[in-house]
């Protein structure tokens, strides 16, 4: 059986949405120590709804794989449904990535998360803390590891 499967192969050679937008509402951006993957997120949002988005990662086919995924699964979205992007719908999109992988996919999901919480912070927008990791007390953070 293949290490990648052909989705995760098409996002790593044929990535959607790579780039910066330079006017972004909304940036977010993370990194793993470990592995040394780093994805910035760049959101344009019109009346709470993603009409642009943008990355740029460095790191490893799963890396940019996911953040292509995420970006197209995002784009057109209203916030509240982009808030709703989990790391497994990620990897399911991508038919699937090795265990060691995942971490890729969780990333994706933190940066969305990220760029959203900056876009909130921005505007002084009112959010439910508990949706953003760096605002969610340490229950909260244990709850999300779980997922």
């Amino acid at each position: 059986m293949a290490l990648y499967s052909e989705k995760v192969m098409d996002h790593f050679t044929n990535p959607r949405n790579v780039g910066k937008i330079d006017d972004a509402d909304g940036v977010g951006e993370v990194g793993n120590a470990k592995c040394g993957d780093i994805m910035k997120i760049y959101l344009k949002i019109e009346n709470d709804i993603i009409v642009d988005v943008k990355f740029n990662t460095f790191g490893c086919a799963s890396a940019i794989a996911s953040s292509s995924m995420a970006t197209e699964l995002i784009k057109g979205k209203p916030l509240s449904q982009a808030l709703e992007l989990t790391n497994k719908a990620v990897a399911e999109a991508l038919d699937g990535l090795p265990a060691y992988k995942m971490h890729c996919s969780v990333l994706a999901e933190e940066a969305i998360r990220a760029a959203i919480k900056d876009y909130y912070d921005k505007n002084g927008i009112e959010y439910d803390k508990s949706q953003f990791p760096d605002e969610a007390s340490e229950e909260e953070l244990h709850a999300h590891e779980e997922d």
